[in-house]
């Protein structure tokens, strides 16, 4: 099992909730820290005294209070321990539910397991724990189903920005005068209106409403 693991939590409660999971699992080399600057200099310390961490939990988002730090958020914390160590694994462990930034996390990020904050998330720790300990990335089963969902229609720049216009209120009618000011084809009508239709039908999709809140909860804009 892992030795020594880093957990970057700015809220206590949290914090010692990971803390006790670890116990749980006879994991007691634990360092942990509020803010992203000083799980990375925890790290860069590590390197330096060549005790290396075997993990790292992390979440998403930090609150900002009087301490000024240059790391914002738990994103930036990963690519920039990822550039220390590359080797490093990492769990975040976050509210985050939106199927398109946990998906990006892996592709993007590296990291190797994503456990969601919810009933049970202290269970999904574990699991998450001791599949990375195998070299097995996690992410629990719900999770998955929304993910494939997502990798079920791939999104072109294209789908994305006429989502996007439709989100900002623009209607329908009037997107391809949009998309004829900043010269992007096909800019007809019916070309928008088949490309829509094709992704509410993928999709299982009925309106443009629906399309934006499922693209929203997606991440995709």
């Amino acid at each position: 099992m892992f030795k020594k693991i880093l957990i970057a939590e700015d809220h206590e409660s949290i914090s010692i909730s990971v803390q006790k999971t670890l116990n749980d699992l006879a994991i007691s080399n634990t360092d942990y820290v509020y803010y992203c600057d000083d799980a990375l200099a925890k790290v860069q310390k590590s390197i330096r005294e060549n005790d290396l961490y075997d993990l790292l939990i992390t979440d998403l988002s930090f609150e900002e209070d009087h301490n000024i730090q240059k790391l914002k958020d738990g994103k930036e914390l990963i690519q920039a321990v990822k550039k220390l160590q590359p080797s490093l694994k990492i769990i975040v462990f976050s509210a985050e539910h939106r199927s398109g930034v946990i998906d990006n996390l892996f592709n993007e990020y590296g990291i190797n397991g994503f456990v969601r904050k919810a009933r049970n998330d202290s269970k999904e720790l574990k699991k998450a724990i001791a599949s990375i300990y195998v070299d097995e990335n996690y992410l629990s089963l719900d999770l998955q189903q929304e993910v494939k969902q997502l990798n079920n229609y791939e999104f072109s720049n294209y789908d994305i920005t006429l989502v996007s216009l439709l989100s900002q209120g623009v209607l329908q009618k009037n997107i391809p005068v949009y998309l004829q000011n900043n010269d992007i084809k096909p800019n007809s009508l019916s070309s928008i209106e088949k490309k829509l239709n094709i992704m509410k039908e993928n999709l299982q999709i009925t309106n443009n409403e629906q399309l934006v809140s499922f693209c929203k909860d997606l991440g995709i804009i």
